[in-house]
Parts: C-alpha cells; structure tokens; sequence
C-alpha cells in the first residue's frame, strides 16, 4: 500500500484508536462451534483472515455484528466470537441493513456465497450498494452451489458442466467487481483465500472504510468444482498493486476488473471517500447517538410485553 493511501485510510473511521477492554488474540474470536466444512475447503482461509483482521483492528466481540444467509459459507457467523445472525436465503444484506441503522456504532460483516448473494440475494446486493450502507461484504465465491452439492451458480463460468447443467452451461457468469464499482459500492475488491496476508489487510480497509465494501474472495469449493480448483488460482492470480494499479482511477478499476485469463487481477480495484453513508444522511442518526442506545420511549411493561410477543 502507497503512503498517500495509508494517510488516507488513517482518516477514515479510527477503529485502530486506544480501544477500551483487553488486547485480544485470534483465538479469542473462535466461536463456540467449530466449522463442518470439507477438509481443504478455501472458507477456512477467509475465517482465517477475518478474524486475524479483527485482532489487528484491535476490535473487541461486542463492537462486530456478523450477518449471514443460506449456504455453507453462510455458516461462518457460529465460527466466530462476535455478535451474530443466521438469517434467510438472499436476505443477509437487507438484514444487516438494518442492524446498521439500528446501531451504526457497530462493525457490521456480512458473509456469504455467491449464489446466496448474487442470485438469491442480488436485488438486495444492488440496492444496499446504491445507498452506500455502512458494512462490509465478504463473498465466498466458489462458482457453484455447494451446499445443494454442485449446481451452476451465477459465477460459474460458461460451459461448466454440472449436476444442473452435465451438457455445459450456456449461461454468461456475473461479474460482481464492474457490477459493483457501477453500483454505486466505494470499496471493491478482491481476495484469494490462498493469499490470506493480502486478505487480511483487504478485510482491514473494508472494515475501516466509511460505506459499503465488497470483498469478492475466490473460495475453492474442494468437493464439486474441480475446474476452479486452488491450483487454477495460485497460477493466474496477480497482485494488482504489484501492476501499480490506482484504486481511485475509475476507468483503470473497470479495465482491471474484467481480466479474467493467464493473469486474474486479486486486490483493491475501487475506492471512493467522498460519498456518505447511508447513516450519516439519515437526519434521526445525526444526533442522539445509536438507536439501540436510546430510551424506547414506552413503558417498562409495555417493552416487557412486546418483547414477550416477539420472542
């Protein structure tokens, strides 16, 4: 990373500021269940990553809030000390939307595949990216539907054969990288979970960054997709600040993000620091601090009845 971006990223939300509470370890993130998925899966790494990231932005449990959908990625709140939600298929973004608003105090991630979240749940991907919330997005992208044991999924690529397509599939993959630079997103990037050092500090500036930020991780899946196999990726994968690449060069960022061949762009492709978040534009958010951390403005037994009725 350049000088003038590490300035940059010192400006934005201080989150590496003298935290209250214990200096913790990667092990004070291991949630309460280990992960079930196959031995060699690349979801290992990015677990790996996120909460190494966690430890080095010296965040504490209570300040994250995982978000999750449908898959086996989606797994991943239950691995991870933090707080956390298991929600709907597609629905993850939506969820964590409003848990953002609720309490834009908190660090919310929200993780995922790419059928959960750019099939199921595009509508939503597209649309939290246009509002530009402020959370980050870790795709798991493995190219198929793993958890339904091997269909196409939007990023498999064309001819891909199957259980749901044994001829091939004639379908043009999504591109989420343009998809999301055009959307509206103001941190797009690109991991591999086989280069979990450049991960880490990609999980970093997302978390750190004031919007939304799509993290696109290419996630081997061990078990049903053997044409996008770890050893496909370690032999194309390029750096793109090994390119000299400039993330805030908008042309250059839609260029970059449709290589896809011998060489395969991994790393920050976009990033934009002049558009607010969606809470800051809210004027309730404005003052008054966190609306979690507001009086409810009902009776204690009024709250102590509807909290009975929704639980």
């Amino acid at each position: 990373m350049s000088l003038p971006m590490m300035k940059e990223e010192s400006k934005s939300r201080s989150v590496e500021a003298k935290r209250e509470g214990p200096k913790l370890t990667v092990k004070d993130f291991k949630g309460r269940v280990d992960p079930d998925w196959c031995p060699g899966c690349g979801d290992f790494g990015l677990l790996a990553a996120l909460k190494q990231a966690l430890v080095e932005l010296e965040l504490q449990p209570h300040e994250v809030l995982t978000v999750s959908g449908i898959g086996c990625s989606s797994n991943l709140p239950g691995y991870v000390n933090a707080y956390g939600m298991h929600t709907l298929h597609g629905r993850a973004v939506a969820v964590a939307t409003g848990a953002q608003l609720a309490n834009h105090k908190l660090k919310v991630i929200v993780t995922g595949g790419d059928g959960d979240g750019y099939g199921i749940g595009g509508n939503h991907f597209l649309h939290t990216m246009r509002r530009n919330v402020d959370l980050t997005y870790l795709v798991m992208d493995n190219q198929i539907y793993g958890l339904t044991t091997g269909q196409i999924s939007p990023t498999s690529i064309k001819g891909m054969k199957t259980k749901s397509t044994p001829f091939g599939s004639v379908e043009n993959p999504i591109n989420p990288i343009p998809l999301a630079i055009a959307a509206g997103a103001t941190y797009v990037a690109r991991g591999f979970t086989g280069q979990v050092k450049q991960l880490v500090e990609l999980i970093k500036g997302g978390i750190r960054h004031r919007g939304f930020s799509l993290i696109d991780v290419f996630s081997p899946c061990v078990t049903y997709n053997n044409d996008n196999s770890h050893e496909f990726f370690k032999a194309r994968v390029k750096k793109l600040e090994e390119m000299g690449h400039d993330p805030t060069n908008f042309h250059a960022a839609i260029d970059k993000a449709y290589l896809w061949g011998d060489a395969i762009p991994i790393g920050l492709f976009w990033k934009r620091t002049d558009l607010p978040s969606l809470d800051e534009l809210e004027p309730v958010l404005a003052e008054g601090g966190p609306l979690a951390h507001r009086p409810l403005g009902v009776s204690p037994e009024a709250a102590k009845a509807l909290i009975q009725v929704l639980m």
